[in-house]
């Protein structure tokens, strides 16, 4: 099993920067690609970025050039650093692991709220 806790979300007004922290702890060497998903009210949830174990990062459009994945596998800590927050950008942020046997996991959120 794999247990995730993100940090780094809050109230930001629209063109200001965040990051996004996610560290997962337990069976993390049984951890492949790792991603970040939001959901917004009313909306289902959505990829916004994902990173492979190898480093390849794929991106959705409406967040390519602003937002950047990271990981650190030292320190079993992946990152979302989001530059020119607009106010679209509110949700609820999820980390997601996906491992070598096809399990996926999820933490419990972090919210960002973009302000006009």
């Amino acid at each position: 099993q794999v247990q995730l806790v993100e940090s780094g979300g809050g109230l930001v007004q629209a063109g200001g920067s965040l990051r996004l922290s996610c560290v997962a702890s337990g069976s993390i060497f049984s951890i492949n690609a790792m991603g970040w998903y939001r959901q917004a009210p009313g909306k289902q949830r959505e990829l916004v970025a994902r990173i492979s174990s190898g480093g390849i990062t794929n991106y959705a459009d409406s967040v390519k050039g602003r937002f950047s994945i990271s990981r650190d596998n030292a320190k079993n800590t992946m990152y979302l650093q989001m530059n020119s927050l607009k106010p679209e950008d509110t949700a609820v942020y999820y980390c997601n692991t996906h491992t070598w046997g096809g399990m996926d996991y999820w933490g419990k959120g972090t919210l960002v709220t973009v302000s006009e």
